[in-house]
């Protein structure tokens, strides 16, 4: 069973139908945070023993198919990682499993980006081993989604508010709002 309390889900873009009108999308993914050790996946690739969910956690149905694996790439690895892909035949939706402690489409630990962060606002420098321009994405991320989420008004420091936005569920150094 996979025990998670992080999911986070993407829509497929809506197809246009010969009418003009536009047909929802019904393929849905789902990405679920697993405790997994990468170094354990890089080297048992595919034949790592990936949980597989009880449940599809959109529509409960008790059954999920494999449906593959999806290669990935983490920060500090030369190769691409297996993750594997699980399918519900119900409502269709695709469940990708991903190792617990990486935010959804990043590379680098959250760990990592929040150190970071950290060591840029305390020294007023980013640390090296990292390029600027990737750091600084995170920071003009950060306090973006700090202003839209928690005001001008917000009180607390930049890590208070990285915090306060994990802890509600939300990317801290994502793009989107």
């Amino acid at each position: 069973m996979v025990e998670t309390d992080r999911a986070v889900i993407f829509s497929q873009k809506s197809t246009a139908l010969k009418s003009g009108a536009f047909k929802p999308p019904t393929d849905r993914i789902l990405i679920l945070f697993v405790a997994a050790k990468i170094k354990e996946i890089l080297t048992l690739g595919k034949d790592y023993q990936w949980p597989e969910p009880k449940l599809c956690p959109r529509c409960q149905v008790s059954r999920v198919w494999g449906h593959g694996f999806v290669l990935a790439y983490f920060d500090g690895l030369r190769e691409g990682l297996w993750l594997k892909r699980y399918r519900c035949p119900s409502c269709r939706c695709v469940l990708r499993l991903r190792p617990d402690g990486y935010l959804s489409r990043f590379q680098a630990p959250l760990e990592s980006i929040r150190f970071r962060l950290s060591h840029r606002l305390e020294n007023g420098r980013w640390p090296p081993s990292l390029s600027r321009s990737r750091q600084g994405h995170w920071m003009r991320a950060l306090k973006r989604k700090a202003e839209a989420y928690l005001g001008k008004s917000w009180g607390g420091s930049l890590m208070a508010a990285f915090d306060h936005l994990l802890a509600r569920g939300r990317n801290p150094v994502s793009r989107s709002i």
